[in-house]
């Protein structure tokens, strides 16, 4: 019994050092991902709480609160080097590809003079006081001025002077990230065409909110091809 007990007592020990060194990867490791020194004590800390879980029953028939697993410590080494290998730089990227999202959204414009004058002061309120600001000539303009004001989303847009009409939002597997310099600064609708390869994943059509329809009808539709 004294042997059994010693055994008991050096394998408690050994849970202590294993969880003090686990402690210190972690500290050392300051939160990085996929630490290998984590990785290995978490091992050996596991590994520690099992054997002394299972010396524990064998000699009083008594279970720790540890629901632990023996881990095989060379294939804990194999599986960890194929995930530091899976989130290393782009040529050990699994998914390569780049996915891109598209987003039309018309609006019509009940009082022109009205957006004007709104578009008007969000431009005022983003240059100093002592320049000017100049005023806001189109229906165009001033939704970019909007944007531009705003957090550059179709957000920025959600004021009384636009009345949102349909929209569609699609999602796109394309071989090749958008690259703006390929584009002209007038060419508005380049970036968006599709090209050999791209496919198309889903689109979800997007229609107003309006107060007066039934309840049934004001969640916005989206179907996918």
């Amino acid at each position: 019994m004294t042997d059994q007990n010693a055994g008991l007592d050096e394998a408690l020990e050994r849970v202590v050092e294993a969880a003090r060194a686990h402690l210190a990867a972690v500290k050392t490791a300051a939160g990085r991902i996929d630490d290998d020194d984590v990785w290995q004590a978490y091992v050996d800390l596991n590994n520690a709480s099992f054997a002394y879980d299972e010396k524990l029953l064998d000699a009083f028939g008594e279970v720790t609160p540890w629901d632990v697993e023996s881990i095989d410590p060379d294939e804990a080494d194999r599986r960890f080097g194929q995930l530091a290998d899976s989130a290393g730089g782009p040529g050990a990227d699994p998914y390569p590809q780049v996915v891109s999202v598209r987003q039309r959204r018309d609006y019509r414009v009940p009082s022109v003079t009205a957006l004007l004058r709104v578009a008007e002061a969000a431009r005022r309120s983003s240059v100093p006081e002592d320049e000017d600001a100049g005023p806001v000539e189109s229906v165009g303009e001033a939704v970019l001025e909007l944007l531009q004001a705003g957090d550059g989303s179709l957000a920025s847009l959600d004021v009384p002077e636009l009345e949102p009409l349909d929209g569609l939002l699609t999602v796109t597997e394309v071989t090749e990230p958008l690259d703006l310099e390929a584009f002209d600064d007038a060419d508005g609708s380049g970036p968006f065409a599709p090209v050999e390869g791209d496919l198309l994943v889903g689109r979800l059509d997007e229609h107003p909110f309006l107060p007066d329809e039934d309840d049934h009808d004001h969640d916005h539709a989206g179907h996918k091809h």
